[in-house]
């Protein structure tokens, strides 16, 4: 009888995968827009390259131009309780009287979470293994996100901030972030009003090496009937184009002046 042999082979560990890279400069190819189920502007593809700029950016009057509520909510935006319905009625008839009182780029102040990922200018993207820096050339807003496992702190939970708090891990080529310890003095979107409970949930990947998305979603319980979810894209900037460089956008000496 020939021997039989039996050969057990140890699978070698897989080499842990590298985290992509979404270092660079991106411009928003659906400002504003793109909710989940709605059209992207300029196509899943990309859109147009950014316009060139001759300067530095145009000082902030006052927000993009959205809609002042006087035609009502879309059936895309978040899904207010009744509490938050009634806020964003008083904000929409300040907004048609003309008022800028809860205009948070007339003041000079950080657009907030999610807001600052519809940014209508550059965003600058920085990274290593522990840390993910967003710099957003409007208002020179900016926030972190931590990748080296830390949690917040009570006294982190206990004084929110305008970009909160946000940590995430990789599942993949997928950025998964949590972002808590929002102040509720922003707006989810537009001039949405949200709690002090909101938290955002994103997945942010590159589906083309230079074409990155950020699905969305916010939860709220106190403010909103459902979670809401919207998908952002933006394109990155050719290194050398002359568009890869962003502009300081201080604008503290217009504190005070929108009425």
């Amino acid at each position: 009888m020939r021997p039989i042999w039996i050969a057990i082979l140890a699978a070698a560990p897989l080499a842990a995968q590298t985290a992509p890279d979404f270092s660079g400069v991106y411009y928003p190819i659906n400002p504003f827009g793109n909710f989940r189920g709605g059209p992207a502007a300029g196509g899943p593809g990309g859109g147009p390259p950014p316009p060139a700029r001759t300067g530095p950016p145009p000082r902030p009057t006052a927000s993009a131009p959205l809609s002042d509520g006087s035609r009502g909510r879309t059936p895309d935006e978040p899904l207010l309780t009744p509490e938050y319905m009634a806020k964003w009625q008083m904000i929409s008839k300040t907004r048609v009287a003309g008022s800028y009182e809860y205009d948070l780029v007339a003041k000079c102040l950080p657009p907030g979470m999610p807001a600052m990922m519809s940014m209508a200018y550059g965003m600058e993207v920085m990274q290593n293994k522990d840390k993910i820096t967003f710099f957003s050339e409007l208002n020179d807003a900016l926030r972190r996100v931590y990748l080296d496992g830390r949690k917040p702190s009570q006294k982190v939970l206990d004084d929110p901030t305008y970009a909160g708090y946000s940590t995430g891990h990789w599942e993949g080529d997928t950025l998964v972030v949590d972002t808590v310890a929002l102040r509720d003095n922003t707006f989810i979107e537009g001039f949405t009003p949200h709690s002090d409970q909101m938290t955002v949930h994103e997945r942010i990947r590159l589906l083309e090496p230079t074409l990155l998305q950020d699905e969305i979603t916010v939860t709220d319980p106190k403010a909103l009937t459902k979670p809401w979810s919207t998908v952002k894209k933006y394109r990155r900037a050719k290194p050398g184009s002359g568009q890869d460089e962003l502009r300081e956008f201080a604008c503290a000496e217009g504190l005070g002046e929108a009425k």
